[in-house]
């Protein structure tokens, strides 16, 4: 290793809950060397060229708790580890991925420390990394560093890679109210909620979206027919097949008209406002390149807007303007598009922002505008000369608090025809304040609208549409959780996990369980090796037949993948694991696997409960991290923890002369006698212990499954050929 360097050992992705938080973080384990015995305050020039190529990181807060705060231990001395944290945190929160959380830790040896960054994507969290890495170097040893192109191309990754806004807005919503996600695909295909009580989004599209209404959305000519029946006002309008057709489709409609692709988006190929024959055969042109039909419609005037309809409800409203460039006398129209239209951070190549880049290309409708009024992109206005550029698709000022209620019923009601239970309902009317009347129409209903437009208003209150969207479709009396358990030990655990599966399973739950032996859904064995890998053991939460789900982890799954569930209803700890094995992890001596285990119990949930082994001290000390109920148990009933825990109100379970004792209080349910054949076969022949019985007794007890199938659970466990 040469001087004054950075080495990575390792990058591992944590995509579940882990032994730093709840969310996905990289762990990159790092030897920083020589580095040891140099801080940031002993390297010449280093803190100045720092803080001048990412100044925005005197936002930092860090250690001192204040605005600043980082700045400040660069100025008294921090080490490369800190450093790299927090040059990795800035790269991404520059490239459009803003996270908060960071850690750096001495992980043993001299030099060699576990870096820690929150991250939603693997390879934007390792490029970063990797980005921070060559920057911090450069910065130490004076070398050029091009920090524009990395954040440049860290954005690309990241626009790229990640889920568009829309889909964000909905899942931090559902984060927000603790309704668990998973990412489907490459693309915006999400999953909210687990197993059997999933929904899924598609961006604004859900798995409540018919084929048949979007469909439908898509033909503008048979959405509107529907709607008129309906009693929605639209234009009048004709499909036409030809130029010579559609001039003279707009004189029996009466001028001006609209031309627009039948099944065009995002407002491509609509021309408005046409009253010539050669505007009306060209704009035929334009809009037939859009969609595979074109229609001819009644123009009507006033401002075009956007209602977004969730549900049975209007939940936001957009009003556009038109894009006009004014004129200097010295650029040409192009050139004065992207010096004041293009120029809008707001406009862009993809669906990342919410309104696109104006394209004077051949055969458009910008061009057809232009040709109105005279000119060509190449034209140069005179100064002050206002040139109209582009009409439709430019939604920029929220109008949800004005939008009339008569408007607002419409805009359902038109949803609601098509079929759309998402929708973007397009209507032109010169006054939104005001009913429709003569004076507006509904023009298109849209499936899968875009959202950015009320997220990022130009003007106006942003409006909270991930959130409606996430409450529609899990109210918010729901979690759209099925009854997880969590189960870890020192080896001692796959026993009691498919025990408590058969429990579930004889409750009637399709159960799912993932152990050590193998992936089961429904006592089936779908595999058996690696069951208990993040990737393997995360299907049982994607299989929408799944109703409850049982996992047995360990140690290194834990430290190694994070958890395949964000919370568990019941969280399991039978023994405390020990450090021998896990040694290329860096996890240190014994003292700390407490730890690490305590993640299996940060993760219950408030109205869940844990299950811990009184008997084992640092297991029973985890119960201070529990949010949820706590139940003990152990093989004495004489245990101090056992009798002080009884004492205090709790459960407690428990073996009183081959007795099975779940007791609260002073009530005290007898479950059943390991004296039973039944029982004693299944102990004698090791097929199950008194520990795995007592284990899934609480677990089926947190449950609320009654002792009386408990006591068939056990007896039967030996007929379930799986096992």
């Amino acid at each position: 290793m040469s001087a004054k360097d950075i080495q990575f050992l390792r990058i591992t992705y944590l995509r579940g809950p882990n032994i730093w938080t709840y969310r996905s973080v990289m762990e990159a384990l790092i030897d920083i060397g020589e580095l040891e015995d140099f801080p940031s305050n002993l390297l010449p020039g280093f803190n100045d060229r720092l803080k001048s190529w990412l100044p925005q990181m005197i936002e930092h807060y860090c250690t001192p708790g204040v605005y600043g705060g980082f700045f400040q231990r660069l100025d008294t001395g921090t080490w490369a580890g800190h450093i790299l944290e927090h040059v990795s945190l800035e790269l991404q929160t520059r490239a459009g991925m803003s996270m908060g959380f960071g850690k750096a830790r001495d992980a043993g040896p001299r030099g060699v420390y576990k870096v820690v960054i929150r991250t939603d994507h693997e390879t934007v969290g390792r490029t970063s990394l990797e980005m921070a890495r060559e920057l911090i170097l450069a910065a130490i040893h004076d070398t050029p560093y091009d920090v524009p192109a990395a954040i440049a191309e860290l954005t690309d990754l990241v626009d790229n890679l990640y889920v568009g806004p829309s889909t964000a807005s909905i899942v931090e919503a559902a984060y927000e109210r603790r309704i668990p996600t998973i990412r489907l695909n490459a693309g915006n295909l999400v999953q909210l909620g687990y197993g059997s009580n999933q929904r899924r989004i598609w961006t604004a599209e859900t798995d409540s979206t018919s084929a048949i209404a979007e469909g439908i959305s898509k033909d503008k000519d048979l959405t509107k027919n529907l709607l008129a029946m309906c009693g929605v006002p639209v234009p009048e309008g004709q499909v036409v097949d030809s130029p010579a057709a559609a001039w003279t489709a707009a004189q029996e409609i009466g001028l001006p008209v609209c031309v627009k692709p039948s099944d065009g988006n995002r407002s491509r190929g609509v021309s408005l406002d046409l009253s010539t024959q050669a505007d009306v055969e060209s704009a035929y042109a334009i809009a037939l390149e859009q969609g595979s039909e074109v229609i001819v419609e009644r123009f009507v005037l006033g401002s075009e807007h956007r209602l977004l309809v969730i549900g049975d409800r209007m939940v936001a409203a957009s009003q556009g303007e038109n894009a006009s460039v004014t004129g200097d006398g010295q650029h040409s129209v192009g050139e004065l598009v992207e010096l004041q239209i293009n120029v809008d951070p707001r406009r862009g190549r993809d669906g990342n922002v919410p309104l696109e880049l104006v394209k004077l290309r051949d055969g458009s409708p910008e061009m057809l505008e232009l040709a109105r009024q005279g000119l060509s992109k190449d034209s140069v206005p005179e100064n002050g000369r206002k040139v109209l550029v582009k009409r439709t698709g430019n939604m920029t000022t929220d109008v949800t608090d004005v939008v009339h209620p008569d408007v607002a019923a419409l805009a359902v009601l038109a949803a609601r025809t098509v079929g759309l239970d998402i929708a973007g309902v397009d209507v032109v009317t010169p006054d939104i304040r005001q009913p429709l009347g003569a004076q507006g129409v509904i023009v298109e209903v849209n499936a899968g609208p875009s959202l950015l437009m009320h997220l990022n208003p130009a003007q106006g209150q942003a409006r909270p549409v991930g959130q409606a969207i996430a409450e529609h479709l899990i109210p918010v009396q729901e979690t759209g959780r099925i009854p997880v358990v969590g189960i870890m030990g020192d080896g001692d655990t796959t026993r009691s996990a498919k025990l408590i599966a058969w429990l579930l399973n004889l409750k009637g739950l399709y159960t799912g369980l993932a152990c050590a032996d193998g992936l089961f859904v429904n006592q089936r064995c779908l595999q058996v090796d690696k069951a208990m890998d993040f990737e393997q053991a995360e299907r049982l939460l994607v299989n929408r037949s799944v109703q409850a789900a049982v996992f047995e982890s360990d140690a290194r799954h834990l430290l190694a993948e994070g958890l395949p569930y964000d919370r568990c209803q019941v969280g399991v700890v039978t023994r405390m694991p020990k450090a021998s094995g896990l040694e290329d992890l860096y996890v240190g001596s014994d003292e700390k696997m407490p730890d690490y285990v305590r993640t299996q119990i940060d993760v219950v949930l408030a109205h869940g409960t844990a299950v811990l082994n009184a008997a084992d001290d640092q297991v029973a000390d985890l119960a201070q991290y529990c949010d949820g109920d706590v139940i003990f148990y152990a093989d004495d009933e004489h245990h101090p923890r056992l009798v002080a825990h009884l004492a205090s109100g709790s459960r407690v379970a428990f073996w009183r002369d081959g007795q099975l004792v779940l007791s609260k209080g002073q009530r005290e349910s007898l479950v059943l006698s390991s004296k039973r054949p039944a029982v004693a076969r299944l102990l004698q022949d090791d097929k199950l212990g008194t520990t795995d019985i007592l284990v899934a007794a609480c677990v089926a007890w947190a449950l609320d499954i009654g002792t009386d199938l408990i006591r068939a659970g056990v007896k039967s466990f030996d007929q379930n050929t799986s096992h």
